[in-house]
């Protein structure tokens, strides 16, 4: 079975053509609801190491 170029690139243009893409807002919403939730899950995870460290203090006595 032989691969047939130009077959294959007709068929990638036809389903490039049918793909929907974002329009510039939803694109800067998006974009912003990403960051907000890196931000939210760096925030999470500070707090959630904050208190395993202090934990760890108590218990060993020991870090900085």
């Amino acid at each position: 079975m032989a691969f047939n170029v130009l077959k294959f690139a007709r068929e990638v243009r036809t389903e490039a053509s049918r793909v929907t893409w974002p329009t510039a807002k939803e694109t800067v919403q998006l974009t912003g609801l990403v960051l907000a939730m890196v931000v939210a899950a760096a925030l999470f995870f500070l707090a959630v190491d904050g208190i395993i460290g202090g934990a760890m203090r108590a218990i060993f006595g020991a870090g900085g």
